[in-house]
């Protein structure tokens, strides 16, 4: 019954996709899952994920919202476009990897992921590695863009990345996917899977889920 309190406490919350706080609704559409592979390029990188989430909004507000107007965009235009939503540290070559990328993606699937998930063909780790063909997208940033993805494209659920686990196991929850899926319930394995990243990257969170999960038993 703990791990029930403990989830429910966690959901409550940080029961929201990285996706969602960066204002991306996402759909098994063009345009959003290619915010989602900006957005995973800015979350893997070693900056606060605050900050990369208001990088891809900036960048979205900035029109670049696609392919074609992420590579139609100037260089300065998008290190300009990253200065201003904070991800200043790395903005000079992420520039670039965004602009290398928006022409590799409609290079080769003519700016909709859905042929790369045509391509892979239900193989997951054929996913990873399309997605890492994508300049800036290494594991982390494929890992990342599954996890958010995985209630669009089911063939990738449960992705539970060692992040999640990591999560998972500072909550004492259990560590084996399969497990963690069944107790993410209704709230869809892409949100519980975001929360107990959150959990791994700052304990401050897992203590206060922790703290709440048993006032809440008592």
């Amino acid at each position: 019954m703990r791990q029930r309190d403990v989830v429910k406490a966690l959901l409550d919350s940080y029961g929201r996709t990285f996706t969602q706080e960066a204002d991306i609704r996402l759909r098994d559409t063009p345009q959003p899952l290619y915010q989602l592979l900006v957005l995973s390029l800015l979350l893997s990188a070693r900056i606060r994920s605050g900050t990369a989430i208001d990088a891809a909004r900036t960048l979205i507000d900035a029109g670049m919202r696609d392919p074609r107007r992420m590579a139609a965009a100037t260089w300065q235009e998008r290190v300009d476009a990253l200065g201003r939503g904070g991800y200043r540290r790395y903005d000079e070559r992420t520039a670039t990897q965004l602009g290398d990328g928006a022409e590799l993606v409609t290079r080769e699937w003519r700016g909709d992921l859905r042929r790369l998930r045509a391509e892979a063909d239900g193989d997951v780790q054929a996913l990873r590695r399309l997605l890492r063909r994508v300049p800036g997208i290494g594991p982390t940033g494929a890992d990342i863009f599954l996890r958010e993805a995985q209630d669009l494209w089911p063939e990738a659920a449960p992705y539970l990345d060692e992040k999640a686990l990591q999560g998972a196991r500072r909550l004492g929850l259990p560590a084996a996917p399969d497990a963690l899926a069944r107790l993410a319930g209704d709230s869809g394995t892409a949100v519980f899977a975001a929360a107990l990243v959150r959990a791994a990257l700052d304990k401050k969170v897992a203590d206060e889920v922790v703290r709440t999960a048993d006032a809440e038993a008592e």
